[in-house]
């Protein structure tokens, strides 16, 4: 118990010294020794391995530098002056950060997915890239060695240094916690001295959908509302939004007499420069279109290697029935300009705004489930395209739907995912700024790590290969 309480003490002095390097006041001069500093959670303990860690230049006794995925606030300050270190990644990614960047090829250099792969200058250690459910490009690092230097800058060292101990740390940068995570032949079985775990929603109120669930409801909304087929409601519960665009069969074919002929409906989606495609397939597939963006952001998706994706791009407007905006260009007032420059084609807008930050939980929602409530209230969990909910300001020529979607993990799915993984400890690395924060996904920690010992259950059952 001795040790526990000290290595909980050490541990949270480790969060105030990390603390006062993530200060936000900070601002690196030229002078020597005049950067900031990396927090613990950025370099392994007891590894020359830093990831997702650029902001912080060259790092004491790192000799590998890992990228989880091409978003900006993992690779910050990361440029074509690059200098510190090799930068290991996936090809995705690779191809990524060379052409959104001008990474010098030299210090890229992208591994295979599901391979363990020996780390140069690293004592030793293996890694192994698992896709992340996140972003193209986006992976899981599971590194496996031994202890064999104390690199970072943080004061506090590891006693397992030149042990022959073998760890095992599980990185997760960002993902969407799926029962193929947990089911991995690299991570099936083995014990995980460290997750570091992407927490961006660790908190009982985003218990959004199943991913799948909602990529397949906005392709049958969008084939419905272009085809003028009112939408159908399996659970017979929301009529709100049927009514929205078809109150009948016979409003559906006055709407339709009354579009000039050859004029159709345009489906636009927002996307951040690397994520949503999922969304973006799933829509065109449905309704047999080509999908149109602007070149810039065509040759971002040229470099993610998705020959489904590549056979749907067109550089014709009009041949695109799907085209891909910026996500805040989902709003009515930068949609109807959007909309004229093509009004010879297209008499009305359908827009789909995909963001988590989209869900909001029912009223009287319990703050402070027990586990094996979030486990049956998730489980129990459907969702179809009756409950997408239009936007303010929508109308019949311009539709906009919220979509509660997101590629990181809801509360639900991280819970599933900590029940049904063999660890030793946890380590936040989203929204770990504030101590009361810090202190709030602790707690849940605490509840999954005894859950974990009165189960006798090894893995939380699955609907579906993709979500529980």
């Amino acid at each position: 118990m001795f040790s526990v309480l000290m290595e909980s003490r050490k541990e949270n002095e480790a969060w105030k010294e990390a603390d006062v390097a993530e200060d936000r006041s900070f601002r690196p001069t030229r002078a020597p020794g005049s950067r900031r500093k990396a927090p613990f959670y950025k370099v392994l303990q007891g590894m020359p391995i830093a990831v997702d860690a650029f902001r912080y230049g060259t790092i004491p006794n790192v000799t590998a530098y890992f990228l989880t995925h091409a978003h900006s606030d993992h690779y910050t300050n990361l440029s074509s002056s690059w200098k510190s270190g090799p930068i290991y990644c996936s090809e995705g990614t690779a191809n990524l950060i060379i052409h959104m960047l001008s990474v010098d090829r030299k210090w890229v250099h992208p591994l295979p997915m599901d391979t363990p792969v020996e780390v140069p200058d690293t004592g030793g250690v293996t890694v192994t890239l698992i896709e992340a459910n996140h972003c193209p490009g986006s992976c899981l690092f599971l590194f496996e060695g031994r202890q064999t230097v104390n690199a970072g800058d943080s004061a506090f060292r590891s006693h397992f240094v030149g042990t022959q101990r073998v760890f095992r740390y599980l990185h997760c940068g960002d993902f969407r916690a799926s029962p193929r995570h947990v089911m991995h032949p690299a991570v099936k079985g083995k014990p995980l001295d460290t997750v570091y775990l992407d927490t961006t929603y660790l908190d009982p109120k985003y218990t959004f959908p199943p991913q799948a669930m909602v990529i397949d409801s906005c392709a049958e909304l969008a084939k419905k509302i272009v085809h003028g087929e009112g939408a159908s409601n399996r659970h017979g519960a929301n009529r709100t939004m049927n009514s929205f665009f078809t109150s009948s069969t016979s409003e559906v074919k006055r709407e339709a007499e009354e579009t000039p002929t050859g004029q159709r409906t345009l489906v636009v989606v927002g996307t951040y420069s690397i994520g949503k495609e999922r969304i973006v397939k799933a829509i065109a597939n449905a309704l047999n279109t080509k999908v149109y963006c602007d070149a810039r952001k065509a040759a971002i998706l040229r470099c993610q290697n998705d020959p489904e994706l590549d056979a749907l791009l067109t550089k014709d407007p009009v041949q695109g029935g799907v085209h891909l905006l910026p996500l805040g260009m989902i709003v009515s007032d930068k949609l109807k300009p959007y909309l004229q420059r093509f009004k010879s084609t297209y008499s009305r807008v359908l827009g789909f705004r995909p963001t988590g930050w989209t869900y909001t939980p029912p009223s009287g929602s319990d703050m402070s489930p027990s586990i094996p409530a979030i486990i049956s209230r998730g489980q129990a969990k459907v969702f179809n395209c009756a409950d997408l909910r239009p936007m303010q300001k929508s109308s019949f020529e311009l539709q906009m739907y919220g979509v509660p979607y997101s590629e990181h993990s809801s509360f639900f799915e991280l819970t599933c995912f900590a029940l049904s993984c063999d660890w030793r400890k946890m380590i936040a690395t989203v929204n770990v700024g504030k101590e009361t924060s810090r202190a709030k996904m602790s707690k849940w920690v605490e509840r999954w790590e005894a859950e974990k010992k009165k189960s006798t259950r090894d893995m939380v059952p699955c609907r579906m290969p993709d979500y529980w």
